[in-house]
């Protein structure tokens, strides 16, 4: 397979910050071609996060890479009017413009059903319609203080955002999820629809265990850092040359061959209290303790030689630096370099792994790179584009 799966399909993208442009890159991802509808002044703010990556911010050439950027001023009629003859061409639309937007620029998928038929569009936002809630703004932090995702991270009485923007990066990929299950409908001839998507319905869908489990227990479990409320043991140790060891069990049958072959302690293993998991969480803080006073007697390259021999899951915590020169990732030339504005840098391939298909990895653009060539593409003439320019409405 030489072409992405997506190869042909156009996707036009009115979007900022995280969720919609993962969305639309990891549509790119597949092959699909992929043109940011930007603001002349400005463009993507987060494009202006920070300047880390040779002036770039990290935000935007995480999510952005393989995109066209056509600057056009959508306050303008004749800027409207060139995003209209682009989304004649186009598959699908992507948006997560503020609330409300998208209906006041004539765009809202009662309006596109009429002007473009057969175009999938699709709406990412922060609480939905229909809500006490929806006219809010809301980024990731916000949505995940709002369905309770930091209630359940962090330490008891101080609680914490989880690391990455998850509220985001999920709802942009059930966004494109949903983009692919709509193509293939449309494929086999069913009829196109929109698709509405918001970070809250995302992070209570996120949430589905702690609050299934709330609704029937009475009882709101609390966050344990590096630990899981729902299984023990569960979690991460210092060992004896300073490093931390994160080790883990899910059944009954492992939690057995960590106490009597990695632990060496067969009167844990016969130990009633321990016997289910229900028991062990129970008396968490017993177990932990022994645990932790093992891992400190062993170095951290024993404890997982050990475990490995065991079958008991482990892994080492690392810093974003260790990351980066993770050999894992080395060995399974998982590193590609694309280039940017700034020039090229290195980039993580996709996860999917896709036999006889190399993801494209194309470039980060600048701020309308591509206005001009789009442009010519829709028919415009170099003296049609001038007065565009001139008019303000296209840089």
């Amino acid at each position: 397979m030489t072409e992405g799966p997506l190869a042909g399909v156009t996707v036009v993208a009115l979007e900022q910050a995280v969720s919609a442009p993962m969305c639309t890159r990891t549509l790119g991802d597949f092959g699909a071609r992929v043109i940011k509808v930007e603001n002349p002044r400005g463009g993507d703010f987060a494009r202006h996060y920070d300047d880390v990556v040779g002036g770039l911010a990290a935000h935007f050439v995480w999510v952005n890479r393989g995109k066209e950027s056509v600057a056009l001023d959508l306050k303008t009629d004749s800027g409207l009017g060139v995003l209209h003859r682009l989304l004649d061409r186009a598959d699908v639309l992507v948006s997560n413009l503020t609330p409300g937007r998208t209906a006041k620029l004539g765009l809202s998928p009662a309006d596109l059903e009429v002007a473009h038929p057969g175009l999938i569009a699709v709406e990412i936002d922060g609480y939905g319609p229909g809500g006490p809630l929806s006219h809010k703004r809301a980024y990731d932090l916000l949505v995940q203080a709002e369905s309770g995702a930091c209630a359940v991270t962090g330490h008891p009485g101080a609680p914490a955002k989880p690391g990455p923007p998850v509220a985001d990066v999920c709802s942009g990929l059930y966004a494109a999820l949903s983009v692919l299950a709509l193509l293939h409908g449309k494929g086999r001839g069913r009829p196109t629809a929109s698709v509405a998507v918001s970070l809250f319905d995302t992070m209570t869908e996120l949430m589905g265990y702690p609050l299934t489990y709330t609704r029937h227990s009475g009882v709101e479990q609390q966050p344990l850092g590096m630990g899981s409320p729902a299984v023990s043991p569960y979690g991460a140790h210092r060992t004896a040359d300073g490093h931390t060891v994160v080790l883990g069990t899910t059944n009954d049958r492992e939690w057995q061959r960590l106490a009597r072959e990695l632990l060496g302690r067969p009167d844990l293993a016969d130990d009633e209290r321990f016997r289910t998991n229900a028991g062990r969480v129970e008396h968490r803080a017993v177990l932990d303790a022994e645990i932790t006073a093992w891992c400190a007697r062993h170095d951290l390259a024993d404890i997982q030689a050990r475990a490995d021999a065991a079958g008991i899951g482990n892994s080492r915590f690392n810093t974003q630096a260790d990351v980066l020169a993770h050999p894992h990732l080395a060995a399974r030339d998982r590193w590609r370099e694309i280039d940017t504005p700034g020039g090229p840098v290195p980039a993580l391939l996709p996860p999917p792994v896709i036999a006889g298909f190399e993801p494209p990895m194309g470039a980060v653009p600048a701020l309308g790179e591509h206005t001009d060539a789009v442009l010519g593409e829709l028919g415009l003439t170099d003296e049609e584009i001038v007065a565009l320019r001139e008019e303000g409405a296209v840089r």
